[in-house]
């Protein structure tokens, strides 16, 4: 092994690691790669960007384009009238037309767009049909990976395998040579989903049953088991404040669905909306959860704070934490419970320069070098010094926190009556940390100070609890306790039925800037007056305090509003809805032009008037010149992560052929493989693609096995397509959620979970490596 090798491995290995745990977006990974190969000199500087001016890459933001124009044309309303046409009540039939229908389009078009696009139209079939969704979108989504496998542009592997051919001076693939394996390798998907692969689908998710039509969304989601109804009385204390400002949105995490107030209805009232007695709030939400935080009001106030207080101090230990600048607590928030929970210790204030902050900790987004006071067991602060998530800890006095802080001016004492129901329940139960801005510091039992108590540790009679907060908060909780629950609900529940309300079904855009955000973050409210109802994930619908979920690719979200206002949801880029509300007609009348257009390239490139690239960028520019889609939407629509990805990976390619890396790997597998003839090593080569795809992205592991099928196919005297269509096919990955985002975004939607993506994608992908492994040397002999 040279010292070239070793490099180039050594890289190979950190990138892998680095796509594997996802440290760093996969875009930044490439990017870095590019510049250490040529840092290491591996590759010439020139070399090291060539992958921008590319033609694999070029084609591939080109195809993007291409496919936006299609779907911004107004063709997946034509497709959809025909697929309903053609499905008529048959699951088998029409898991039959979805795949093919999605095979034959990803064949010219993205196949993310592709499923993107057919996402709504499939479930609309289904649902009309009465079947559920879950019988047919991993199928359709598997017929869009499939179809990829039927033109040189159908996927980016594609065309990434035939340039290595073309770089290694060999001839490259024309525009359907890929039909030869690809159409038989749909035809098989298809007959394995409709006739085998449907049966080990589930129904649907336990808790959505009757997904198919029975049952109308609200039914699926059991949003009718959340709503109550809340009525103000008169007097109230929570009259003359804001939605906001009552803590029924923030602090119970309830959704305000209406607001009635005589004679009148307001559907999703504005945070900003005044409360007035008599006023009947419709929310969704846990009423158990708005219970035990109406428990709370049972407690009384003492006037023993500042006693108490000096005596807890007494036994405790100050100090101040300084937040490391690469510790784990730097961005995020302080979750008051997880902090007692995870270092036994107390927050009490924030202190940042200029300025001590001891209110609506939770809502602070810590940054490096802000100092956290917290209070504590001696042995819990001793314990702190070794966590890495602070750069210092600076023990304090107690005159020391007294005339920084002053937090005497927020601290009061709250008695535990005989009576309460709060009694014999244990902490965990009652973390009213997480509803209020309020922290328990200490607890007082005859006598004794309880600094070092448990989760499960229970809540007696008489006990006294120093707490750090608001006493204006106190007012809210008596505000709740005198709200009146309506037992009769009926006179309140047409709001959807009659139409004031409305419905639909989205998931995130594989390429949404929020997956990995906040709900809160996407702002529907603000944007378009609508709400978040319900998170459908992993098997489960989540349906309160919503707000604060970080949002997950593959989640389905059950978003409630006014039709109007669900109608512009369609012309979200971060969303796709699944039952669009259509308040005018569809537009469909540049579908023809911009299918016409596509056909273009396709007789440009089969012709051999334009090559590939040339002839995508000219389809492209049209589409926008006769304005399929505007300019803006044209940028929008290319997956720059994916075309970075691409051009950042590409030198590690060369890298690998130069330094002779390929070589060394090809006669690793060789010396185990090749006593067996070359159909084992083809084989092998397959099975590791194959496995690989579960846990790198797909084009950076094709641009890595590419090299290595290339000195495969030379050393044993194959024909090195025959390598590199095996490359392109085993890139194909049907057995994982997570290793395609065409399966990832009919995750939600089909309510699947991750075993579901094994069992039937584990022995469809069997079923293709047999046939592949059949088919490859029938046209690409392996003697």
């Amino acid at each position: 092994m040279t010292l070239d090798i070793a490099l180039v491995l050594l890289l190979l290995v950190a990138a892998l690691v680095l796509f594997i745990t996802e440290w760093l977006r996969m875009d930044v990974v490439a990017l870095l790669m590019l510049c250490a190969l040529a840092l290491l000199g591996l590759v010439s500087p020139s070399e090291a960007v060539s992958g921008f001016s590319n033609p694999a890459v070029i084609t591939v933001w080109a195809m993007f384009i291409l496919s936006e124009g299609l779907t911004r044309a107004g063709i997946a309303d034509s497709i959809g009238k025909r697929v309903i046409a053609l499905s008529g009540s048959s699951e088998t039939q029409m898991i039959i037309v979805i795949m093919l229908v999605s095979g034959l389009l990803s064949a010219f078009m993205s196949n993310i767009g592709v499923v993107a696009l057919l996402l709504p139209v499939t479930v609309e079939a289904a649902r009309r049909c009465g079947i559920s969704p879950a019988k047919v979108l991993m199928p359709m989504a598997f017929g869009a990976m499939l179809g990829g496998l039927l033109t040189l542009i159908g996927t980016p592997p594609n065309l990434l395998v035939s340039m290595a051919l073309e770089n290694n001076e060999q001839p490259g693939f024309n525009l359907f040579d890929f039909t030869l394996i690809g159409l038989p390798l749909l035809l098989a998907g298809t007959v394995f989903m409709a006739f085998i692969g449907r049966y080990l689908l589930p129904a649907t998710d336990p808790e959505r049953i009757g997904l198919g039509g029975s049952k109308s969304l609200s039914d699926q989601y059991s949003l009718q088991e959340r709503i109550f109804a809340l009525r103000l009385p008169t007097p109230s204390l929570l009259a003359g404040r804001t939605l906001e400002e009552s803590g029924l949105i923030n602090t119970a995490g309830l959704m305000v669905i209406a607001l009635l107030r005589g004679k009148e209805t307001f559907t999703l009232p504005s945070r900003h909306t005044v409360l007035k007695a008599g006023d009947i709030v419709l929310a969704q939400g846990k009423f158990n959860r708005f219970e035990r935080l109406r428990s709370w009001n049972s407690l009384t106030i003492e006037r023993e704070a500042p006693l108490l207080h000096n005596k807890l101090l007494a036994a405790s230990s100050l100090a101040e934490l300084e937040v490391a600048a690469d510790g784990a607590l730097a961005g995020g928030s302080i979750e008051h419970y997880w902090f007692r929970e995870h270092y036994q210790l107390n927050v009490l204030a924030v202190q940042r320069p200029g300025k001590s902050l001891s209110t609506k900790l939770a809502d602070l987004v810590l940054s490096a070098g802000d100092k956290i006071l917290v209070q504590g067991s001696h042995s819990a602060l001793d314990a702190i010094q070794k966590q890495a998530a602070f750069s210092s800890v600076q023990p304090l006095s107690i005159a020391d926190v007294k005339q920084q802080y002053q937090l005497e001016e927020r601290l009061f004492v709250l008695g535990l009556p005989a009576d309460s129901p709060l009694v014999d329940t244990s902490f965990a139960e009652n973390r009213l940390g997480d509803a209020f801005d309020f922290r328990l510091l200490g607890l007082f039992r005859q006598g004794d100070i309880i600094q070092q108590y448990d989760s499960d540790d229970k809540l007696q009679a008489g006990d006294l609890l120093l707490i750090q907060g608001r006493e204006e908060d106190l007012d809210i909780l008596r505000g709740f306790k005198q709200l009146e629950r309506l037992d009769d609900m009926s006179p309140y529940l047409d709001l959807l039925a009659k139409g004031k309300l409305e419905l639909v079904e989205a998931t995130l855009h594989p390429r949404s800037k929020y997956i990995g955000q906040s709900v809160n973050a996407l702002q529907l409210d603000k944007r378009y007056k609508v709400e978040v109802a319900a998170i459908w994930r992993g098997g489960r619908a989540f349906r309160s305090a919503l707000g604060s979920m970080v949002l997950q690719a593959g989640d389905a979200l059950l978003i409630v509003g006014p039709k109007p206002q669900l109608a512009k949801l369609n012309d979200s880029e971060h969303l796709i809805v699944m039952n669009p509300v259509q308040v005018k007609p569809v537009n469909a009348r540049k579908a023809p032009l911009a299918a016409g257009l596509m056909l273009l390239m396709v007789l440009l490139a089969v012709t051999g008037i334009l090559p590939i690239y040339l002839a995508a960028i000219l389809a492209a520019t049209l589409m926008v010149a006769s304005r399929c889609l505007s300019m803006e939407q044209a940028y929008a629509a290319i997956d720059w992560r994916s075309i970075f990805l691409i051009a950042g990976m590409l030198p590690l390619g060369l890298a690998m052929q130069y330094s002779g890396t390929a070589a060394w790997l090809a006669a690793g597998v060789l010396s185990g493989l090749g006593h067996y003839g070359p159909l084992a090593v083809m084989a092998g080569l397959y099975l590791v693609t194959a496995l690989g795809t579960l846990v790198v992205p797909t084009v950076a592991l094709v641009l890595i096995m590419a090299p290595i099928g290339l000195m495969l196919s030379s050393a044993l005297g194959v024909n090195g397509q025959a390598a590199m269509m095996v490359v392109a096919v085993a890139a194909t990955s049907l057995a994982s959620p997570v290793s395609h985002a065409a399966n990832t975004l009919v995750m939600g939607p089909g309510g699947y979970r991750f075993v579901d993506y094994l069992k039937v994608g584990g022995p469809l992908s069997l079923l293709l490596f047999v046939i592949t492994m059949a088919l490859v040397p029938l046209f690409w002999p392996l003697s």
